[in-house]
This record gives C-alpha cells, sequence and structure tokens, in this order.
C-alpha cells in the first residue's frame, strides 16, 4: 500500500489493515483548494499536520467545509521535498492511546505544499497568488516561539531581520518578514480583509505575531520601502486581524514502534527521517488523542466553521485566560521543568521521567501548589480539571513515547513565558515571589542541564537551541564538583527582564535560584539530594 492518491484507489486492502481513509476525494479538493484557497498555514510540522489537518478533515468529512489547507515551509524546506509532495500531501494519522492501542487514519486535508522563499521565483510567485485571493479567509501558523522573535536577548535586531527590514519586501528571508511581504502583496491586490492566527504556544501570541508584523512594516514605510497606507491597512483589525489563541496537542516526533506496525501492515516507505534542521519526520504523525484549541473569534473575510469540529471560538479574555492557565500553569511549565531534570537523572522517555517520586512532587508542586492560586478560570474549561487529567492521564502515557530531549528544544527561549508570568503574578499579589520554591527550582534545573553535565558526572548531549552558546559563555568558570565557582555569573542571566519579564532578585528569588544551583553543583548525586533538599520542606 503506497500513501498516495493511486495507492487510496485499493480500499479493502488499507480497511483490512485497519487504517480509515477519508470518505472524500483528496485530488478533487486539492484542485479546488489552488483553484479558491481559503486557508493557508505557516509551519507545517508534526502537530499542524495531526491536529490542525484532522479538524480540517472532519469539517470536509461532514460536509460543512469544501476545501483544504495550503501549507506553507518558511524554515525548513526538506519537509516539502520529503513527506508532502512524494505522498500527495496526504497525512497518516497514528493516535497513540495509553492503554497501547493505536487509531489510524489518513487524512487527505492538506492539499498542497509551497516553500515560503522569495529566491524561488515560481514559489514565491504561487504564494502572492494565493495571498492576493480575494476569498483567501486566515492564514494560521505553528512556527515556534523563535518564529516570531526579532531581537535577540539584548534588544538589539537579529541579522536577517535587520536585513530584510533594510532590504525591504521583495528581498526577505526571516518569517516575519516573508509574512509582512505577502501581506504587502494583498494590499497592492486590493487590500482585502484577513485572519491572521499564531497557534504557538507564545502568551499573547497573536499580540506577538501583530507586534512583529507591524514592526517589520514600520521600518519599511520609514524607509519608503512601502506606503503609509500599507502601515495603516495592517493596524486596522476589521482589515488585519491577529486573533489570540491556545493550543495544546502533545504531538511526539514520529515513533519507531507505530513505524514499524504500519510496515507490518504493509503501509510502504514509512521510514522516520532527520532533516539537515534536526527536524525529526515521516509520512505518518503520531499523538495522543486529548487536543485542545481555543481561538479568539476574529474573523474579518469570513472563516470555517471551526466550532463544529470541537475548536473553542470565543472572545480574547477567555483565550487569554486558557492560554495562561495551559503555558503557564497546568502543562508547559512542568513539561520545561521535568525535562531538564529528567535529562540530568537519565531517563530518556518523558513518562518514565514523571514516574520518578522527585520530578511527580516537582510536577505536582508547580501546577497544583504554585501555579492554580494565580490561575484565572476561564470558564469554557476548568483548570483543575485541565490539570487532572495532564497529572493522571497524559503525562503517565508512555505509549507516546515522547522524549524529555524533544520537549528540551529552545527551552532557553521558554523558561521566561512558562515562569516569568507566574512570578510575576505572586510580586503583584505580595509584593515578592520569596514564597515560591518549585518555580526556582525549575529555573535552577534549566542552568544546571546547560552544563550538559548529568549527575553522574558524565556528559550528554544538550537539545538544539540557538541560546545555548551565549549561555554557555556567560557560565564560564561554572565548575561541577566546584560550587565555589560559581560566584555572579547567574546575575546577567536572572536580572534579565527580556527573558523572565522581570528581575528575579527584584522578585525576592534571584539569590534562592543561585542557592539551588550551587547545591547541584557539588558533585554525582548533587541533583538528586537538591531535589529531595527543597522538595521535602513544606
Amino acid at each position: 500500500m503506497k500513501l498516495n492518491y493511486e495507492g487510496l484507489r485499493r480500499r479493502q486492502d488499507w480497511e483490512a489493515a485497519g487504517i480509515r481513509l477519508p470518505d472524500y476525494d483528496p485530488a478533487q479538493l486539492a484542485e479546488r483548494t489552488k483553484a479558491a484557497p481559503v486557508w493557508v498555514h505557516f509551519g507545517i510540522g508534526n502537530i499542524f499536520r495531526f491536529f490542525l489537518g484532522g479538524i480540517a478533515d472532519r469539517l470536509i468529512s461532514a460536509g460543512e467545509m469544501d476545501r483544504g489547507i495550503t501549507c506553507a515551509e518558511a524554515f525548513d524546506y526538506e519537509i516539502v521535498d520529503r513527506i508532502y509532495r512524494p505522498f500527495d500531501n496526504l497525512v497518516l494519522a497514528v493516535t497513540l492511546h495509553g492503554d497501547g492501542r493505536r487509531d489510524k487514519r489518513v487524512l487527505g486535508s492538506l492539499t498542497e505544499a509551497v516553500k515560503a522563499r522569495p529566491d524561488d521565483s515560481a514559489a514565491w510567485s504561487r504564494l502572492k497568488e494565493i495571498f492576493t485571493d480575494p476569498g483567501l479567509q486566515m492564514v494560521s501558523f505553528t512556527i515556534t516561539e523563535k518564529g516570531y522573535a526579532l531581537k535577540n536577548a539584548d534588544g538589539a535586531y537579529l541579522s536577517y531581520v535587520a536585513e530584510d527590514m533594510e532590504r525591504g519586501p521583495e528581498a526577505v528571508t526571516g518569517v516575519m518578514g516573508i509574512v509582512t511581504s505577502l501581506l504587502y502583496a494583498r494590499f497592492r491586490g486590493g487590500g482585502f480583509p484577513l485572519a491572521l492566527v499564531s497557534m504557538d504556544n507564545v502568551s499573547q501570541n497573536g499580540e506577538k505575531l501583530r507586534q512583529s508584523v507591524l514592526e517589520t512594516a514600520r521600518m519599511w514605510v520609514e524607509r519608503d520601502l512601502a506606503e503609509q497606507e500599507f502601515l495603516e491597512y495592517i493596524t486596522d483589525e476589521s482589515a488585519v486581524s491577529f486573533p489570540w489563541t491556545m493550543i495544546d496537542k502533545i504531538t511526539p516526533r514520529p515513533g519507531e514502534a507505530a513505524a514499524e506496525e504500519l510496515a507490518r501492515a504493509g503501509v510502504e516507505d514509512m521510514e522516520i527521517a532527520v532533516t539537515s534542521r534536526q527536524t525529526y519526520i515521516a509520512p505518518f504523525v503520531n499523538a495522543e488523542e486529548p487536543g485542545y484549541l481555543v481561538v479568539e473569534d476574529s474573523f474579518p473575510n469570513g472563516r470555517p466553521p471551526l466550532q463544529l469540529a470541537g475548536v473553542y471560538m470565543t472572545d480574547r479574555k477567555t483565550v487569554s485566560k486558557c492560554e495562561r492557565m495551559k503555558v503557564t500553569v497546568c502543562l508547559n511549565p512542568i513539561h520545561t521543568a521535568l525535562c531538564t531534570y529528567a535529562c540530568m537523572l537519565g531517563y530518556r522517555l518523558f513518562a518514565d521521567g514523571f514516574r520518578d517520586p522527585e520530578l511527580r512532587e516537582l510536577a505536582r508542586r508547580i501546577g497544583y501548589a504554585e501555579g492554580l492560586p494565580v490561575a484565572e478560570d476561564p470558564g469554557i474549561l476548568s483548570p483543575e480539571a485541565f490539570l487532572d487529567e495532564v497529572m493522571q492521564v497524559r503525562f503517565p502515557n508512555s505509549c507516546l513515547g515522547d522524549t524529555s530531549a524533544r520537549i528540551a528544544v529552545d527551552i532557553s527561549q521558554m523558561v521566561g513565558i512558562r515562569f516569568g508570568e507566574n512570578i510575576k503574578a505572586y510580586v503583584r499579589r505580595e509584593g515578592s515571589a520569596a514564597r515560591l520554591t518549585a518555580i526556582p527550582l525549575a529555573i535552577a534545573g534549566w542552568i544546571r542541564y546547560l552544563l550538559a553535565i548529568d549527575d553522574r558526572g558524565e556528559s550528554f548531549e544538550l537539545s538544539p537551541d540557538p541560546m545555548i552558546p551565549k549561555l554557555r559563555e556567560m557560565l564560564a568558570g561554572v565548575e561541577f564538583g566546584k560550587p565555589d565557582t560559581l560566584t555572579g555569573q547567574l546575575r546577567p542571566v536572572l536580572s534579565n527582564a527580556n527573558i523572565f519579564g522581570i528581575d528575579l532578585y527584584e522578585a525576592g528569588i534571584g539569590e534562592k535560584i543561585e542557592e539551588m544551583v550551587r547545591r547541584q553543583l557539588k558533585g554525582p548525586g548533587a541533583v538528586r539530594e537538591t531535589l529531595k533538599h527543597y522538595l521535602s520542606l513544606t
């Protein structure tokens, strides 16, 4: 069985293998979508393919949507060449249940894959054609937090961003420059309305996207590379909106067990690949069953009926509460805290680390003891029920095969979001965050992890993270086994409001974090001893 349009004709073979096929014609859907696109997505990796592709698939199957999603990739072009085009953009979605069951279905909702690169004239022309279509309703994003960044931790423009701002709309390379350039094409092609929808785990993601786009456009206007009217067009949210969202779907890298099961069932070419940009991909995607998407209902050109596929459509205030609940309390901060310690304690799978007594207690403290007291109830989702599901169903699911190393990817760009908001909430409420223990312990674990030495004193490989070189340079002189070598190296990091949104010394926890790190430097077993020491405190 081959995963392409021709291969799907052998329906009886797929059904015999327990793999559900689309009950619509993906090839016809693709033709309709190419002729009149309504939904474009940037960042076409695993969570997009499974979750958003699944939402679209359900709407198409129910007759509620007659076009699919146009896929645009601005970072890792190998994805298009290796898992989209050879498989006619089809996706084999594998749901991983905690009891070991795997549900399998083919999604035909991803209808075209385009490389978002201005140096490819054909691809760039096609994207401009898509963006100038009056019927285009939404452009969504899962490009990770770093995709929206214009500046480094020192507040200076990243080099490629500075070049994009100097050269203008026709010579862009960064994703924010690319998106702003395509909006400029839409402006010049008629100024039709559009919604740009960030679906990344970023606090106030819609505002982050909006500010990056506006700043890029503003610099072009100042340099006479674009008209003032263009800036007015994208500033007017009745013309171009930037809805806020909360997305939640644990989507690990493609797993060997799923690949082997598909191969045994007779599905060809299901091999897992790693691109030159270290993206783990395969023609299939595996993920957990639970999933949440909450979206601010602000779409000036209309939208697909997302609510009919389980998406919560609501107002900005409710989205913000849901996002804060998930990103800073109930899920992401626990992920971030445990993955570094799990790496240092030798747990490859996150679920195995979660079963560790100290790490499970750290998770409980971060979520229930220090997170929930400052979490607002969004009304549509209960924070306590959400956290219960995370702790009792989702994190213990070893069938996900999710690794601590995957969760630690780009971690240095996440710690500020994961923990900074709660620290600020305690400062606002009590004048200080000094009463916190688990959150400082999580930050200390991240710093100790950066030394790339585990709790046995052996070296290990850090997960990809563009901030690591600079952070390790700042930690120069800190040595494992010599806690006295930690002098003032952490102050530039912990006092940096660009990272945490607040000076952690002024918040009352900077010195506490330093002491926690110092204890973890004593030698083999010091990480475990430090966890036991602080988690035994009442």
